[in-house]
């Protein structure tokens, strides 16, 4: 178990170093955030369909199961939208820090789903990340719509870790995958389709575009999501949250590398993602005491 473990940990890291490129590509991508959402998940469940037949692994499951796999489907469809909508309308930096907060919002929703009772301290750690989001809110009111966008973003990742462990107790990470991209890709079709979506500008795509699509959906998405899924057979939810709020540092650095004055944003903007990444990791090392 304590050799898993350890896999696990090493493997989550990898993969939250290639999410901190997830935004890097949302922003180089010139397409809009549905239609990047819609080819990324499109294109990821072709590659872990090929996969999935060269591993001649089943994809057998009870209609109840996959509707539960599809539903959830929506929720990391619609995580991916708001965050790559937030790229369009604010930057990368903005939706990164407001990102980071999805361990506090998994602090709040685990008693929820679950037997957690909500513990004091994370109480008052959530007040202080609060008042980190209200200092970014203040010195960035330009990009108050990326912030919204943001953290909406973060509390559906918070939610989506919540309900993917309880699948992996049960079910292959892989057929996971697949089910819950494939009903990402079904449902914003239906969606596109009744919005009149689906028109000539929609299929019109640049071959850098298509570049960059084939590198997201198949390493960022389609290895990194079966990957990530896998590891929370091991982990806990909040250490999975925990370790992906090392995805806005990573992309913020690459971010103010890359695109340079788009990024650079002022002082207290980097006071305020200071404050929420520390108080995360505080209670990160709270609960390692507590346990």
């Amino acid at each position: 178990m304590l050799k898993d473990n350890i896999k696990s940990h090493l493997h989550l890291h990898l993969i939250v170093f290639i999410w901190g490129f997830t935004a890097i590509l949302g922003s180089l991508i010139s397409l809009e955030a549905m239609p990047l959402v819609w080819y990324r998940m499109l294109l990821a469940v072709g590659f872990i369909l090929i996969y999935v037949k060269l591993k001649k692994i089943p994809l057998q499951v009870s209609q109840k199961e996959v509707l539960k796999f599809t539903l959830s489907g929506l929720i990391i469809a619609f995580h991916w939208f708001t965050f790559f909508k937030a790229i369009k309308v604010s930057n990368i930096s903005v939706t990164l820090a407001c990102l980071s907060t999805g361990a506090f919002f998994t602090t709040l929703l685990e008693p929820l789903f679950g037997k957690k009772k909500i513990v004091f301290y994370e109480l008052i750690l959530g007040l202080i990340v609060v008042a980190g989001l209200i200092l970014i809110f203040h010195v960035e009111k330009k990009y108050v719509e990326g912030i919204i966008l943001g953290l909406l973003s973060a509390s559906l990742s918070a939610t989506f870790a919540i309900v993917n462990s309880k699948f992996v107790k049960k079910h292959s990470p892989v057929v996971i995958s697949f089910y819950e991209l494939l009903g990402g890709v079904l449902f914003f079709s239906v969606l596109l389709l009744i919005t009149g979506g689906f028109n000539a500008s929609f299929f019109k795509i640049s071959v850098n575009d298509f570049y960059y699509l084939l590198i997201l959906s198949s390493i960022c998405t389609a290895y990194a999501f079966v990957v990530s899924t896998s590891v929370m057979k091991y982990l806990t939810p909040y250490t999975v949250m925990l370790t992906i709020n090392l995805e806005p540092v990573y992309g913020i650095i690459l971010a103010v590398i890359l695109f340079e004055d788009k990024e650079k944003m002022s002082p207290e903007f980097y006071l305020g993602a200071f404050i929420i990444l520390t108080t995360i990791l505080i209670n990160g090392i709270l609960k390692n005491r507590t346990k």
